[in-house]
């Protein structure tokens, strides 16, 4: 094969016919992927394509039904994470495996295996910042793993993947919780360590992304590869099809609300503080206003107090100090029922365990939130022709599809988020509060929710909308906070700032002027 630089050779890794089953659902459909040296190959598809299996299968954790694996043109057995390790191949999955407390280096060397029981911690620091200094990933081997953002922890990552010897890397979404420069720094490493002869594999949903740094892309589509091609091939749209044998619809421009100077915001937080407990972080006099017909957006890393903020609004968590308005009305430390009952909305950031109980179908959990409004008899039946033609309704002016007698652990993630907004749109709440609405969603799907959110903006719903990406937060907010370490260091619009501004905002690297 003629790779783009012209040069003849064998792929590094190649899987041929690779077949993954799982109950009721066919993952990988004889899949061929062949990964070269001195690349950067991107894997595309939507959330039910089979992207993160085949290469959880290449890296052992999972087995595959048929297929096999060649490793410099030779059959090997992958059996296990440590096989793949034994043939060079690591993976940087989206959830870290760090221990908090330890260091840098105490985290690189657990994972190290060619270092005795009693190693010697200046010699494992020496090889850390040699390798660190000659891929230009800045990093203090004594610095404990707690104080580092989220793109020093991903380079961590990395970090132990190159110290074991690995020359393929696989990235599961390693841009998802990372700030623009972040993102402009991890290509950065990437692009030093394609030309020193890695492999590398990154698992993305970012049409953007796929073009400022890949090579190859190869889209998978209901388990099966759609297309493969050098990025100079081909276009975003062309992309699209390949994922979703259709266009999708542009996500339209939302109109602008007409509001009197003198209405009453639906949500006002005054003064707000917390007190930490565990591994949650205090906000510190937080003031913010949002008002009927109204995107707020928050921007900030994980752990700067988004969730607490929500959890905040929602009555999870009891403030301090400082007062709570809802429509007016104080609802300080009012319980979670209060809060609900007075119209506010909430879309998690983990609908399965958060937002639904798996082993009940759809339509029952569409209820859980509103038993008052269908039960019947006095609680000793349920209007389920009344419910059933409620979530319809709002199912069709959303455009989703739910399958009611499905239950919940059975869903895509696309399918499960929607699921929840369905529930939380259909009786149009005052406030909806939305965090990581689209989270691991695919392109498809991510349109889809956007719209929900704009329409809920048209029906004059205040939406608080915490995400970990910007450029959607700068698409749909008509505001952005900018939370760092618990306090509201910035209120911003779109039009008049950049992503980049707010991204070193975010991670505490700039002040704007």
């Amino acid at each position: 094969m003629t790779m783009s630089n012209g040069i003849k050779s064998f792929p590094f890794v190649s899987m041929r016919k690779i077949t993954k089953s799982f109950p009721h659902v066919l993952a990988n459909d004889a899949i061929d992927f062949d990964i070269f040296h001195s690349e950067i190959h991107a894997l595309l598809g939507d959330n039910d394509s089979g992207k993160s299996t085949l290469m959880k299968i290449l890296y052992g954790y999972y087995r595959g039904d048929a297929g096999e694996i060649l490793f410099n043109n030779k059959p090997v057995s992958i059996k296990s994470p440590q096989d793949a390790r034994n043939h060079k191949i690591g993976m940087v999955f989206q959830d870290f495996t760090q221990i908090p407390a330890f260091s840098v280096l105490e985290n690189i060397a657990l994972f190290l295996q060619d270092l005795q029981p009693v190693y010697k911690q200046k010699e494992v620091a020496e090889r850390i910042l040699d390798i660190a200094g000659r891929y230009g990933m800045d990093i203090n081997p004594a610095a404990p793993v707690s104080g580092l953002s989220i793109g020093e922890q991903q380079k961590v990552e990395i970090l132990k993947l190159l110290l074991s010897d690995a020359r393929l890397l696989i990235l599961d979404e390693p841009t998802r919780v990372l700030a623009p420069h972040e993102v402009d720094a991890l290509f950065e490493v990437l692009g030093n360590l394609r030309k020193d002869g890695y492999a590398i594999v990154m698992i993305t949903h970012k049409m953007k992304e796929v073009f400022a740094c890949s090579d190859r892309i190869t889209v998978l589509r209901e388990g099966k590869v759609s297309g493969s091609m050098l990025r100079s091939e081909t276009t975003d749209n062309r992309l699209i099809e390949l994922m979703f044998s259709t266009a999708l619809p542009a996500l339209r421009n939302a109109r602008e609300i007409d509001r009197e100077p003198e209405e009453v915001p639906v949500l006002k937080l005054a003064d707000i503080h917390t007190r930490s407990e565990g591994n949650t972080v205090s906000l510190k006099d937080v003031n913010l206003e949002i008002s009927s017909g109204e995107i707020v957006g928050v921007a900030g890393v994980s752990g700067n107090g988004q969730r607490e903020l929500g959890d905040v609004i929602l009555g999870i968590e009891r403030s301090t100090r400082g007062t709570k308005l809802l429509s007016g009305k104080d609802c300080t430390n009012r319980s979670v029922g209060d809060i609900r009952r007075s119209g506010v909305g909430f879309i998690p950031e983990n609908p399965l365990a958060m937002a639904s109980i798996p082993f009940m179908t759809v339509l029952e959990n569409m209820v859980l939130t509103g038993t008052g409004r269908y039960s019947r008899h006095g609680g000793l039946t349920m209007d389920w022709n009344s419910a059933l033609g409620d979530f319809r309704g709002a199912q069709e002016r959303l455009g989703f599809e739910c399958p009611f007698n499905a239950v919940p652990n059975s869903l895509s993630g696309g399918n499960l988020q929607k699921m929840v907004i369905v529930r939380e749109m259909t009786h149009n709440p005052r406030l909806l509060v939305a965090l990581y609405i689209t989270r691991g969603l695919d392109v498809k799907s991510t349109v889809a929710v956007h719209e929900a959110l704009l329409k809920a903006r048209e029906n004059r719903a205040g939406v608080l909308l915490i995400s970990e990406d910007l450029e959607e937060l700068f698409a749909l907010s008509d505001r952005i906070i900018v939370l760092y370490k618990g306090e509201i260091i910035e209120t911003v619009r779109p039009g008049e700032t950049t992503m980049y501004k707010v991204g070193r905002l975010m991670t505490g690297a700039e002040v704007l002027e």
